[in-house]
């Protein structure tokens, strides 16, 4: 595929750009600056503070940006500043510009971290612009173009995805800037600690928190874990999943689990080989993915419902719930057995459930039928093909926008 093709992706910049500014942030390579090219206009204004000589001009003179605005005839207009976390104090000029002058920004960066930590930017230009978070591909982006087995191995940040040596350029990515950058911007001072961690992080991916065990493992203290995984939360490499703790009937872990942003980072840290189907490893990728998809989609079209997870101390488990009336499990496999509907039958003596849905590799989808519990009759198990679901997913019959929110 040519390198320069522009995949259209779900996240819509424009109707926040019509109200206010954006701040539009996630880790590098998901693309923000292509995006943002295909939603702005030519005309424009762009300042990249990638460049270093840019970014010395604006920080030794920050009020540099106004009267560039002025000779620029940006005032009113929307302008980009391209990676604003490397100058936090241009959020000063920023906000008086957005007051005085009318204009509207698109602010792209790869964490709140830095704009939190360096500047009085805690509430982010207090309320004056929007957070939007730009993933890697979905399924939905990429269409005719996705492979499975692809997105489950190298991961779907879009210049890794289309390599033609995704592996090195994994390597390359995880060293040049998870170990590095992260612990730079977090001012860490033992790199050699957090890149120990960040291996067993990694390894850990969607399971249970434990932050004993994990210092156990990377030789630091629970402590030290739980401000590592701050750093990771904060920066959006990892997705924290909540327990889902509305349960009457089973007693429910209360500890979160979390996810890695992409796949192919998550295996690359950790050292995982090619996983393939129906490998020992090929359940818990398909797993991972399946929230990549999730978590995207609730982002992108802002369904304002949490993501949460349920586990009884007895051992059921259920890997999603959307909200408290869309529960989902997720099975890397094509033949479904009864046990593997263990989890939801028993989520649904809860009741109130609206769907219960098993994602697999099966084919075609076939639905289970639930005694009556209680009195109350709980809504058929949905066996769907991961296609079928990702296609219901993103035509919002999964789930719909909470007008509430």
């Amino acid at each position: 595929m040519d390198k320069y093709t522009y995949i259209p992706r779900q996240i819509d910049l424009i109707k926040d750009l019509t109200h206010k500014s954006v701040f539009l942030f996630g880790p590098r390579q998901t693309g923000k600056s292509l995006l943002a090219g295909h939603v702005l206009s030519e005309t424009t204004l762009v300042i990249d503070l990638l460049d270093p000589a840019t970014l010395l001009r604006y920080s030794q003179t920050p009020s540099l940006l106004q009267s560039e605005v002025k000779r620029a005839g940006a005032e009113g207009q929307i302008i980009m500043i391209d990676e604003v976390q490397k100058l936090p104090s241009l959020l000063d000029e920023v906000h008086l510009l957005i007051e005085k002058k009318r204009c509207r920004f698109l602010l792209t960066g790869s964490s709140a971290r830095k704009l939190k930590l360096e500047a009085n930017t805690i509430n982010l230009l207090g309320g004056r612009a929007r957070e939007r978070f730009l993933h890697p591909f979905s399924w939905s982006e990429l269409q005719d173009k996705f492979d499975l087995r692809r997105a489950v191995n190298v991961g779907l940040l879009p210049s890794i995805y289309f390599s033609d040596d995704a592996r090195a350029d994994l390597q390359s990515y995880v060293g040049t800037y998870l170990s590095i950058e992260i612990a730079q911007e977090a001012r860490l001072r033992k790199l050699d600690a957090f890149s120990r961690f960040l291996k067993i992080a990694a390894s850990c991916s969607g399971q249970i928190v434990n932050y004993k065990n994990v210092g156990n493992d990377a030789k630091v203290p629970a402590r030290t874990v739980a401000e590592y995984f701050g750093i990771l939360y904060d920066t959006r490499f990892c997705h924290e999943v909540p327990s889902w703790k509305k349960a009457r009937k089973r007693k429910a872990f209360e500890t979160s689990k979390f996810y890695f942003f992409d796949n192919g980072v998550a295996r690359a840290i950790s050292g995982k080989p090619t996983v393939k189907e129906g490998s020992s490893d090929f359940g818990d990728a398909f797993e991972a993915y399946i929230f990549h998809e999730i978590k995207t989609y609730l982002d992108y079209k802002q369904i304002g419902l949490p993501m949460t997870y349920w586990r009884s101390t007895s051992g059921f488990e259920v890997d999603f719930l959307i909200g408290d009336d869309v529960a989902i499990e997720v099975k890397g496999k094509r033949d479904i057995a009864q046990r593997d509907l263990s989890g939801l039958k028993a989520l649904s003596e809860e009741g109130g459930f609206r769907r219960l849905i098993l994602v697999c590799l099966e084919d075609p989808a076939r639905r289970i039928s639930l005694p009556k519990s209680a009195g109350k009759s709980a809504p058929d198990i949905e066996i769907l093909p991961w296609q079928e679901f990702l296609t219901q997913l993103w035509s919002q019959q999964v789930a719909r926008k909470n007008d509430d929110f």
